[in-house]
């Protein structure tokens, strides 16, 4: 039960961070909680967990925050402003894995201590990230583009949820089979490899549910302008 208390309290920090960036730095901060978000989604993914006697990786609840961002530019800033930050994610990701593989190239001193940690981390980013990238530029311009279409089909204030999470339910279906296949096939067995697929999609849908409340405080908010 100890997971499960602190999962919660988890998704809370998680939303009360990003809606302190967007209530700090207006659409500037989607952009760089977005970019954060996806970084920190591939080194969390290493750390396996248990909660309701189910195998799960973490890094799900800020990868679930990606949605979020995105669908928050989508509601104010338009279908356009929403592209630019699955770009911008993309570029982030790719970044960080070309620099992280380089440093672990260097030699590391006598005394050194990180160098094993750093590998843990990682030595394995090459294929989460191909797996993240593959996953997340289908998922996301699929949430994006259903989202846009959801916009025409049910575009009052109060069909908020309709547009979220008719947007994230198949998106993240996409997201979650593309990557446990690239990033997680072979590497662990069978019935363990489908716990992590069912528990990834299940907790990422969950937290994109839970967060539908903290969509409509930010569509809300006054924001700093650009």
């Amino acid at each position: 039960m100890f997971n499960v208390s602190l999962g919660v309290g988890f998704a809370l920090v998680n939303f009360g961070l990003f809606l302190l960036c967007y209530r700090l730095f207006g659409r500037m901060g989607l952009y760089a909680w977005l970019g954060m978000a996806t970084v920190l989604a591939n080194i969390q993914v290493v750390k396996t967990i248990e909660m309701f006697g189910l195998v799960m990786t973490l890094g799900n609840t800020i990868y679930a925050s990606i949605y979020l961002t995105s669908d928050l530019l989508n509601e104010k800033y338009g279908e356009k402003a929403a592209k630019k930050a699955v770009w911008f994610g993309f570029f982030t990701l790719i970044a960080t894995t070309i620099i992280m593989q380089l440093v672990l190239l260097f030699e590391p001193q006598e005394s050194d201590i990180s160098q094993g940690a750093l590998e843990t981390l990682f030595g394995l980013m090459p294929r989460l990230a191909l797996g993240s990238l593959c996953a997340y530029l289908l998922s996301q311009f699929v949430d994006v583009k259903i989202y846009s279409w959801l916009k025409k089909k049910c575009p009052g204030p109060n069909q908020l949820w309709i547009r979220n999470n008719g947007s994230t339910l198949f998106s993240q279906m996409l997201d979650s089979i593309t990557f446990c296949s690239i990033a997680f096939l072979g590497v662990y067995p069978m019935d363990v490899w489908w716990e992590i697929l069912l528990t990834t999609y299940l907790i990422k849908f969950i937290v994109s549910a839970a967060s539908t409340p903290v969509l409509y405080i930010a569509r809300n908010m006054r924001v700093p302008e650009e």
